[in-house]
């Protein structure tokens, strides 16, 4: 065989295995067979009703295998049998994203095309390799990097994939409409907001697959809490090790062995942490404890933050003998005037006292009048908080890791702000979604002038006889 044959055979050979690799994903049978990967088959499946989708995933399950093999059926027309996510019945337009030029050649055409290095030979990746009609390279030479690719449809016309990073900037994704796009690794908000404009005329849609390292984003905040004008849109499928088959006992042990603790919810779970962001990086299972009454004689009282579009309270008692901080209630509300707010804080006890943002002393959420007076006109017990910022932060963190900081598991707000509480690249705190977590450095900032045990039958006729003494507090 002469070498241009033993060429030629070895390109069929290669065309022959890339149409196999593709076939030989979600299998009906075997060891990988489909039925054991329920959430790569959820979130394929939800394609047919929502427009945006999130694979919210682990480290190492296949997430941007399944973005891959989505994005090479729509750009074929080779939907298997079983497939009952959305079809387009013609070509496709699409952008496949990812976070930097490297990561996008690495990562994303890697999975679709091959290997880079070997722009042109076309083997080891999800589309059949006689299906790739043509190619561009990125004028800006990043080494076989590819601007874009054309690709064989089942109808006989060519659908094309363009390939996209988020450095490029929120204007780089303006200008044409798109049928799908694919963004492997979570695109910042300002960019996600310019794709979703990109498919508002073609029935069109986005997947994001990744694992939530950047925490409680806006990009996931959207997709965990979305509007109710956003929920007949967008929808969210979290998988972690535990839902494939390819990850073994010793995989998965050796995996937590490289992990940072902080990290290992969102690596093995798929569950939104800060990792190396984060004000206070500790594992939330270190924190949390179960729902329970406070016991009478712990003293209690309660931090508040104020502002034009949020209200947040958290309620917190001390064990006496341990010192350690409970939190058991909060109060959060977008909306509402200050006799609202009071009425909702007196109803857990108005005897109490608590510290309150000391801006509010020069501050008001009601037509120009002082909001501090305000709440104390309305019968509040508050004081101004201490309002050292990193120093109540290094306090809160220190009871955090030192175990004198629980958390009652049915806080959900105050364990949503803690989730996306952070610092960016500068090492600023974001100043977002982060009332309940002021307002809990208040409280343990001013705790001093804040605890006291609730009123018991004697306090209550020590009062009516103005005595004062310390005993009279313990209801002995």
């Amino acid at each position: 065989m002469s070498a241009r044959e033993e060429r030629l055979a070895l390109i069929a050979e290669n065309e022959r295995r890339r149409a196999e690799l593709f076939r030989s994903y979600f299998p009906d049978r075997g060891p990988l067979r489909r039925e054991l990967y329920p959430k790569h088959v959820e979130f394929f499946a939800a394609g047919a009703v929502y427009k945006e989708r999130l694979f919210m995933a682990a480290n190492r399950i296949g997430k941007s295998g399944a973005g891959a093999f989505e994005t090479c059926c729509h750009v074929t027309g080779l939907y298997p049998d079983w497939w009952v996510g959305k079809r387009f019945n013609h070509p496709v337009d699409v952008w496949a994203s990812g976070t930097t030029g490297e990561t996008t050649r690495d990562i994303v055409q890697t999975w679709l095309l091959g290997d880079p290095r070997e722009i042109g030979e076309w083997h080891g990746s999800m589309i059949p390799a006689h299906l790739i009609l043509d190619f561009s390279r990125r004028s800006h030479g990043l080494a076989n990097a590819l601007e874009s690719v054309s690709i064989r449809h089942v109808t006989g016309g060519v659908s094309t994939i363009g390939f996209k990073t988020y450095e490029q900037g929120r204007k780089s994704f303006e200008g044409t409409s798109k049928h799908v796009i694919w963004d492997d690794e979570e695109p910042p908000e300002d960019v996600y907001t310019e794709q979703l404009l990109r498919i508002t005329t073609t029935g069109g849609m986005v997947m994001v697959t990744f694992t939530p390292l950047q925490g409680m984003s806006d990009v996931v905040t959207a997709f965990l809490e979305p509007t109710e004008a956003a929920k007949e849109f967008k929808t969210y499928i979290q998988a972690g090790w535990k839902h494939v088959p390819h990850l073994d006992d010793e995989a998965t042990r050796a995996l937590l062995a490289t992990m940072p603790p902080h990290q290992v919810k969102a690596r093995s779970e798929g569950e939104p942490t800060l990792g190396s962001g984060a004000i206070y990086p500790i594992n939330e299972d270190d924190i949390l404890t179960d729902t329970r009454d406070i016991p009478a004689s712990w003293p209690r009282g309660y931090g508040m933050d104020i502002g034009w579009q949020r209200t947040a309270v958290i309620w917190a008692a001390r064990d006496p003998g341990s010192m350690v901080w409970e939190l058991y209630d909060e109060h959060y509300r977008s909306q509402g005037e200050p006799p609202s707010h009071a009425i909702g804080i007196q109803g857990r006890g108005a005897w109490m006292n608590g510290a309150i943002d000391p801006a509010s002393m020069g501050s008001s959420q009601l037509d120009g009048r002082i909001a501090f007076d305000e709440y104390v006109k309305l019968g509040l017990n508050l004081v101004p908080a201490v309002n050292a910022v990193e120093a109540g932060i290094t306090t809160v963190w220190t009871l955090l890791i030192t175990g004198r900081l629980k958390v009652q598991r049915h806080l959900i707000h105050w364990l949503t702000e803690f989730r996306r509480y952070h610092r960016n690249d500068k090492g600023v705190i974001v100043k977002k979604h982060d009332h309940l977590m002021d307002a809990t450095r208040y409280l343990v900032m001013t705790h001093a002038e804040v605890l006291q045990v609730p009123p018991g039958p004697v306090q209550l006729r020590s009062q009516s006889s103005g005595t004062s003494h310390p005993q009279a507090w313990l209801g002995s």
